[in-house]
């Protein structure tokens, strides 16, 4: 399935329907009156958070969404039906934005959300509404009311515990391999991830989301490389990893061209915590290995994880530390983890 997290769409709610001018007549009935009834309301445009999603590709070949009009009144004081509502289906985690990408009208970050972005109009009076001691036999109705209608977007931000930033190729895709049941294509090219990916971690028995994007290179801020168009899927992450290269020219200049582009970035990301680590420790001699732990150190100003995400060299102490502040962070927003029932005969 292909990745989307990000739509333009065109919505427009229902139009009201249209009142009915009716009179009563029947036999031996002289005086029969006005009964013509109202129309019905429109059909709203609701955006409604599923599970089982992970992706806006719905939304990449179907643009347009349209309710139902609102059934017109008819006479015997009959009212019309009221449109059906048009429901758009997104996944955990998605953004509703105007036309303008800045305002934002709705955020769904549980499975059953729902949101009404375009109401539906009013249904028009039928003649039946108008009649009085004044004017027994009005001849007018109203018509229905127009519906909304707008041009949204649709952004999707992942919603994981940790999230893995660095470099391209530094080993982030097989961290998230050695550690999920997660896949990603690992190769030895810069930007073999071209999109968000997420997988499960356990440790010590306990279970957390872990997200991976697309290496930033110098210059993403201002378009280079895949840019910091995925840097969105970070913002809701817990702690931050942030993987170095051990065989890289130079692990303390790599570690700063990161951080200057995460603080270009306009959602502060720089104030989350973050956790330093050294990888690929497995491929540097012992010289080499200490040279580069001191520039990481030095440039990060706090002493960085050694780990091998090939060997599985520190991997565990890695996991344990994003574990800890994550277990914090929920600890702090009063998120109970439930467990597992037990089994009994």
């Amino acid at each position: 399935m292909k990745f989307l997290d990000q739509a333009k769409v065109y919505i427009r709610s229902g139009n009201g329907g249209a009142g009915c001018v009716s009179f009563r007549r029947e036999k031996f009935l002289e005086f029969g009156g006005p009964n013509g009834g109202d129309g019905g309301r429109g059909g709203d445009v609701v955006v409604e958070c599923v599970d089982g999603l992970n992706t806006l590709i719905d939304y990449r070949y179907q643009q347009h969404f349209k309710a139902k009009t609102g059934g017109h009144g008819m006479g015997k004081d009959r009212a019309g039906g009221r449109g059906a509502d048009i429901v758009m289906k997104v996944p955990v985690g998605t953004q509703v934005f105007d036309e303008d990408n800045e305002t934002l009208l709705a955020d769904l970050t549980a499975v059953g959300q729902r949101v009404v972005i375009a109401k539906g109009g009013n249904g028009g009076f039928g003649n039946a509404h108008f009649k009085s001691s004044t004017n027994q036999a009005p001849r007018r109705a109203n018509p229905g009311h127009e519906g909304e209608e707008r041009t949204i977007w649709l952004r999707l931000k992942l919603i994981a515990d940790a999230g893995l930033v660095g470099l391209p190729n530094a080993g982030k895709s097989t961290f998230l391999a050695a550690v999920s049941a997660a896949r990603p294509k690992i190769a030895d090219y810069p930007f073999t991830t071209l999109h968000p990916q997420l997988g499960v971690v356990g440790v010590d028995g306990r279970e957390f989301v872990l997200a991976d994007i697309p290496g930033l290179i110098e210059g993403a801020s201002e378009g280079a490389g895949l840019g910091t168009r995925f840097l969105g899927h970070l913002e809701r992450c817990r702690v931050l990893l942030h993987l170095v290269d051990g065989t890289c020219e130079h692990a303390g200049k790599a570690y700063k061209t990161v951080r200057g582009e995460l603080s270009a970035y306009e959602h502060d990301l720089t104030d989350k915590p973050e956790i330093v680590a050294l990888n690929k420790a497995d491929a540097l001699s012992p010289e080499d290995l200490k040279q580069q732990l001191a520039r990481l150190k030095r440039a990060a100003k706090k002493t960085p994880l050694v780990m091998s995400g090939v060997s599985g060299q520190g991997v565990p102490e890695v996991l344990r530390a994003l574990f800890s502040v994550i277990d914090g962070a929920r600890t702090e927003a009063g998120e109970a983890e439930v467990a597992e029932p037990v089994w009994q005969p």
